[in-house]
């Protein structure tokens, strides 16, 4: 049973389930279980279990009754981070790359969140804030 997980609500979602599929398998060993670039659903899991869920806005906007409202906010800070740990930081930022993502910050030892912890954030095709980990 599917405790929790993150699902992202997507613009554009087609970008967004080429990018997902393309680097999951190899970054976090996730499985496509559910969906196609078509959308408006997509899920991943790892061992029987999601890990991601990629949903369409517009759709999601429907059934939550805010059409009306801007699909874009203005800029302002991250509200939302997925993260993944992963065995090479450097080697899952150049995959995620190869696949559209935007580099944030590159791979970092980051030793004051953590011993041995090294991060890289990036942004998928839609923009959702991305970090990977090692540690």
């Amino acid at each position: 049973m599917d405790a929790l997980h993150p699902r992202l609500l997507v613009t554009r979602f087609a970008d967004c389930f080429t990018f997902y599929a393309a680097v999951l398998p190899d970054l976090i060993g996730a499985e496509l279980i559910k969906g196609t670039a078509a959308g408006p659903y997509a899920n991943w899991d790892v061992d029987d279990q999601a890990v991601l869920v990629l949903f369409d806005r517009a759709a999601m906007a429907d059934i939550a009754g805010t059409t009306a409202l801007p699909a874009q906010s203005a800029p302002a800070q991250d509200a939302v981070m997925f993260v993944c740990r992963v065995k090479d930081v450097d080697a899952g930022l150049d995959l995620c790359v190869r696949y559209g993502a935007i580099v944030v910050a590159a791979p970092t030892d980051r030793e004051q969140w953590g011993p041995n912890l090294r991060t890289a954030h990036l942004r998928d095709p839609d923009g959702t804030l991305i970090e990977l980990q090692s540690y």
